[in-house]
Formats: C-alpha cells, structure tokens, sequence
C-alpha cells in the first residue's frame, strides 16, 4: 500500500458547501466519504450508495461524521445534482498530484507519464444529460487520474483540452495523447511549461503525417534511423511492435518542440483462427534521444493505453458506468469523479483486480473506511 499524503476524508473536509447552513441535517464532507466508501465496496449508483449505508448500521454512519441516520436516496440526488462540479474535481485533482509526487517513479520510467483521453458517459447521454463527455487525465504508472473535465455537447476535446493542462504539473512530465488532441497549441502549451509530448499523427494533420510518411518510405541521405521490437504471446494472440524513429524533421517542420518523428507497426496473430491483422501509424515526439530510447518511446505510446485499461474500463465493467441513466444537474459527473477515486484508492492499496477488491471489501466495511483515513473498529 502506497502511503497517502493526506488522507481523504481530509480533502473532503475541504469542500466548499453550497448549502445554506440553516437546515442542513447532513455534513457534505460525511456524505462524499459515504459515497466513496459505498463504492469501494462496489455499490454503484447513489440509490444503492444510500443502501449501503442502511445495511452497516449507525456505528459506521458515525464514524463517517453523521449525528444521525445515513441519507436516503433523496437526499443524495439533490445534493450531488447541485454540486459544484469543478470545485470537487479540482480539490480530488490536488490530491491525486500529491500522491503522484511522493511516490517513487516505476523503474523502467525517466520521466513520469500522463495519458489524455476522453470517455463518453453513454447512459446519461441516452436521456440527454449535458457534458456528459469527459476529458481526463491518467498517471501511467499509477492508474490515478489527476483531472478531468466536462466537454460540452456543442464543442469537443480541443477546446478543452487547455482547461485540463492547467489543471496538471507539466514540468519533467510525458503527456501522451491520441490523434484527436494532436495540435500545435497543445504541443506548444506542454513543451513552454518544461514537459514533453508524444503524439500520435493522423489524417486531422495531413501536411505533418504526409511528411512522416515520406521519411519513412524514401529515407534522406545520411538520415540514422533507430529501431526496437517487442513480441508479447497471451491472450491467445501474439503480438508484435516495432517502432523506427528518425530526427529528418528537425529544422525542417514548424511542429512546436520537434525532436524526432516515429513509425510504429503492429503485427498480430490470433493463434486459435490464424487470422493475421496489421497496421502503421506514425507520431511526433519532443523527447531527444538521450532522453528516451526507441524501446522507451514503445513503451510510452503502449503505456498510453492503460487510460483504457486502468480507469475507462474498470468505470464501465466493474462500475457499469456505461449503463447509469442518471442525468440531472451535476450528478454524471461527480459520480465519475467519485468513480475515479475509488478506482485510485484500490490501486493505491495495491489491488489490480479492482471487481474483487470490491467484492471483498463489501465483507470488511472496515477497511473501506480505513482507504479514506477513518479508523473503525466494530
């Protein structure tokens, strides 16, 4: 288990309250630790978080700051649906960083890496909630996201996409990020804030991916182009990387911060069908060699990917994110927000199979107080 800086009960307490203090029958900051430890134990909508608080009883529900009974499902809607969201995503962003910075990076890592990517609140979208797709931003190593934002149903990523780097310490960091976000002004805004980027580059920048390409296919003279492989078997597939990367564009494109172009090639076999299926795509980076081997160029355009695996995934699966229907006011995104939380502190404690850490602290209660910092005995 990582250590947390603060625990989060803590950052809970910091909250602002938007209620009127006259009437109120329930601390905001008992309700946030009800929600995140009711998920924990892998209850995932707010009628069920206000079960769970039923079924444990008023130990728990003092122990969690409450003078009375846990909040009804009522309740819980119409103060997540007034929330302010961006106050709760900034103060869950904070925390996050703080973990990040007093962990130990992964040893295969010079530099810590963040993968940008957006997730579509399906459900929620189906009964026309508003900014209902997010923009968020994920650790590598840890799994943790550090921000996120709301896009409007009227833009998209792009124009959001500044609002989630400000959120995020840019100095000495990768951010990693897929076609959609590969723009000039992002490129730029990383690189003057001392980080780095790798970007993948497809038909939205014609006049750059047309000159990858080319070097590639009809190398300059005197060009030292630099390779490395990988081949992975499971999953009843077997898989292979290869990535060439060259510095021809340096001095040539405009491209913000340019160090080195890459071709990446995958190659996999089904091994039950011996159905074969390949592709090519091509990136920029601002790493320099001496910063980042072709092998750690590979395995940061891989890493990026653990924003699927590690947050989108789990949110959709284990917290059937993709199927909740609610849509008034704020409540498709503080509820994600408490999702990626959950997910975080699971990770933090060392769990990989988030649905079984769900499972078993659903027995122990207990512990589920203990991730967000309150002692219990029962």
């Amino acid at each position: 288990m990582i250590a947390q800086p603060q625990p989060l009960i803590e950052v809970f307490a910091e909250m602002p309250d938007f209620r009127r203090r006259q009437g109120q029958r329930h601390a905001l900051p008992a309700i946030l630790s009800l929600a995140c430890c009711a998920m924990l134990c892998g209850y995932r909508s707010y009628s069920a978080i206000a079960e769970w608080g039923r079924n444990y009883g008023t130990g728990i529900a003092h122990a969690l700051g409450f003078t009375h009974n846990t909040p009804c499902a009522a309740t819980l809607h119409t103060i997540f649906r007034r929330m302010d969201r961006d106050a709760l995503e900034t103060k869950l962003g904070d925390w996050a960083e703080r973990v990040v910075a007093n962990t130990p990076p992964a040893p295969s890592a010079s530099e810590a890496a963040v993968a940008l990517d957006g997730k579509t609140l399906r459900g929620s979208r189906k009964q026309g909630a508003p900014g209902v797709h997010l923009l968020s931003a994920l650790s590598h190593h840890m799994g943790l996201t550090l921000a996120q934002q709301a896009v409007d149903a009227k833009t998209n990523e792009i124009t959001q996409v500044e609002t989630v780097l400000r959120q995020l310490v840019l100095k000495d960091r990768v951010i990693t990020m897929d076609a959609l976000l590969t723009q000039r002004h992002v490129a730029q805004t990383i690189v003057d804030e001392g980080g780095d980027y790798v970007m993948i580059v497809k038909e939205n920048q014609p006049q750059l991916r047309a000159d990858i390409e080319l070097v590639f296919t009809l190398p300059p003279a005197g060009d030292r182009q630099e390779r490395a492989r990988t081949v992975d078997i499971g999953h009843g597939r077997i898989e292979q990387r290869n990535i060439t990367t060259s510095e021809a564009l340096v001095g040539y494109s405009d491209w913000p911060g340019l160090a080195r172009v890459f071709e990446l090639g995958r190659h996999v076999i089904t091994q039950k069908t011996g159905e074969e299926r390949a592709e090519v795509v091509y990136g920029v980076t601002s790493l320099r060699p001496e910063r980042a081997t072709p092998g750690r160029l590979l395995e940061l355009v891989r890493g990026h990917w653990h924003i699927e695996n590690k947050s989108h995934w789990v949110r959709d699966v284990t917290f059937d994110e993709d199927r909740s229907q609610v849509r008034c006011g704020n409540i498709p995104q503080v509820m994600a927000a408490l999702r990626n939380t959950t997910i975080g502190l699971l990770r933090l404690a060392g769990h990989t199979n988030i649905a079984a850490a769900c499972r078993r602290l659903a027995a122990q209660p207990a512990q589920a107080l203990a991730l967000i910092g309150i002692e219990y005995e029962n």
